[in-house]
């Protein structure tokens, strides 16, 4: 078993927040962790971005070469359309449709929806409305993680003890919104392979 994730995102929308839920996941399954990020101008909005490798056996590298990512998870749009060149044929990708337009010439949402409309892998989704909508209006990048659950090679619960590991320091009140914004996401994507 061997997942390659890339991370992207601006900064402020909780990139390290999800990488840090995922490595414990994956220690809690006794998996191999490598993970290199870079952090741009993230107080002015600038991208963020981690590379993220899962396996059973060692890893030699945090890097995952281009053609090899087999997940990219983007919270906001367009960085993922940055890391499409990394993303394998059979790839996914889960993306927020909502975009933290940093530019003075960011395009269009439509032109960025019809590209992952090509994509044969992709889910798209209001990740802040769906936070909003389960009464957990900070957590929109662990609605995030929730979308991707299917595609990281991880088991869900899992991924909720990695959620608590992160947040348990914040109370239980903290730790109950993540969760439900996590599961919120994952009913999202499941819903969404269906049709």
């Amino acid at each position: 078993m061997k997942t390659d994730i890339i991370l992207a995102g601006v900064g402020g929308q909780g990139i390290l927040t999800i990488a840090a839920a995922i490595g414990f996941a994956s220690l809690y399954e006794n998996k191999y962790v490598k993970q290199s990020e870079v952090h741009g101008m993230s107080q002015r909005g600038g991208e963020v971005q981690s590379h993220l490798r899962i396996s059973d056996k060692t890893i030699a590298s945090d890097l995952i070469p281009l053609g090899n990512a087999d997940l990219i998870l983007s919270v906001e749009p367009m960085e993922a359309l940055r890391y499409l060149p990394f993303l394998s044929k059979n790839g996914w990708v889960v993306a927020n449709s909502v975009p933290f337009e940093n530019i003075p010439d960011y395009p269009s949402v439509d032109l960025i929806k019809e590209e992952f409309n090509a994509l044969p892998n992709s889910v798209w989704l209001d990740a802040e409305q769906l936070a909003k909508s389960c009464q957990s209006p900070k957590s929109s990048n662990i609605v995030m993680l929730g979308a991707a659950s299917e595609y990281l090679g991880l088991s869900f619960d899992s991924l909720k003890a990695g959620v608590e590991q992160v947040f348990r320091r914040k109370g239980k009140d903290v730790v109950d919104d993540n969760i439900r914004a996590l599961e919120a996401g994952r009913q999202f994507s499941l819903k969404a392979q269906v049709r």
